[in-house]
């Protein structure tokens, strides 16, 4: 992780009020409206394809905090949360931008600039509670201003002050301004204009318009097998569940690497790769049986006949033979992003 001196000139009054402890909300806070740039104030949010649609057991989801840990062990069998395909579009972690497009009783419609999808130009739409949302125009700035702390863990915890209490836990990808540094801790600003602490072991830090360093496949892979075990989510993109696009989306985009948020969509970028070159990185696409139709499904190749991937609502994440794993004869082809 690149260290950066405390940055202090444009936050110091933020700094000063605030080392050692979160500070409660400000007035640059607000609850957004139809038209606002917003930004997550969750864990992570769950876009749903329409308001007002989910059950008892999506409760811990729903909420400002969110128990997403809950949430998992509401649906521990299969049908529960097999329930969620189809009625889920996508997720978006702390701190992400997102554009309101309307706003319909306790729910707001939004679009993720960073998720990218044909269907909208804007970025990936869903429906979402807008008490997980926050108007922030200080926030905003230091977003644009200031290095960024980006999640390396699998989970990390926001704590009170360096060696403090846990506050909050979030999740590998989460993005956050960081206001100053130490040798052990980071002091990032929340978008509800609170801050916390980071320990730096679980971030690097990346200096305004910088991003990670360009990866190889293999770095992909060391990445990727951090979430062995972890159980399938139907639309998720953090490390509390990925579906199949998710997990790939998310391995290429913490090493700085944009592609679509859908296997489809994914299945269009790149360039052809045949069997007989695989490479470590490559992305593996699945249609109907003997490859024909509409893509479905997306696995990352790591070497040696293997594959790993997010395989659906019974399973975690894992690596198979992927020849034997396609047992219907649906690959389709594989793509490099690299």
């Amino acid at each position: 992780m690149r260290k950066l001196r405390p940055v202090t000139a444009v936050f110091a009054v933020a700094v000063l009020c605030t080392t050692g402890a979160t500070a409660a909300a400000s007035p640059t806070s607000e609850r957004p409206e139809e038209g606002d740039r917003a930004f997550v104030d969750v864990t992570v949010t769950t876009l749903w394809t329409e308001p007002d649609t989910a059950r008892d057991v999506d409760e811990p989801s729903l909420t400002n905090p969110v128990d997403l840990d809950q949430w998992n062990e509401n649906m521990e069998d299969t049908e529960t949360r097999g329930w969620l395909t189809g009625k889920l579009e996508s997720q978006a972690v702390l701190g992400s931008e997102v554009q309101i497009t309307e706003v319909s009783g306790d729910w707001a419609h939004i679009v993720v600039p960073e998720q990218s999808t044909p269907d909208d130009e804007r970025g990936y739409p869903g429906w979402v509670p807008i008490e997980q949302l926050v108007e922030n125009e200080e926030f905003a700035q230091q977003v644009e201003e200031l290095p960024s702390a980006q999640v390396t863990a699998d989970r990390a915890w926001l704590t009170d002050a360096p060696d403090g209490d846990g506050l909050q836990e979030i999740s590998f990808n989460t993005e956050l301004p960081v206001l100053e540094t130490t040798e052990e801790a980071l002091h990032v600003a929340l978008p509800d204009s609170s801050t916390a602490w980071l320990d730096s072991d679980d971030a690097d830090v990346h200096a305004d318009g910088e991003g990670p360093d360009t990866p190889n496949g293999q770095d992909l892979v060391r990445t990727g097998e951090k979430f062995l075990g972890l159980r399938y989510l139907w639309a998720g993109v953090s490390a509390f569940g990925y579906d199949c696009s998710g997990f790939t989306y998310s391995i290429y985009r913490a090493h700085g690497i944009s592609i679509p948020r859908d296997s489809s969509d994914q299945a269009t970028t790149g360039t052809d790769v045949e069997v007989s070159d695989l490479q470590a990185g490559d992305l593996l696409f699945f249609a109907e049986p003997g490859g024909e139709g509409q893509v479905h499904h997306v696995g990352m190749y790591i070497g040696n006949g293997e594959m790993i991937h997010a395989p659906n609502a019974s399973t975690s994440v894992s690596i198979v033979d992927w020849d034997e794993w396609d047992s219907d004869d649906e690959f389709s082809g594989a793509k490099r992003v690299l």
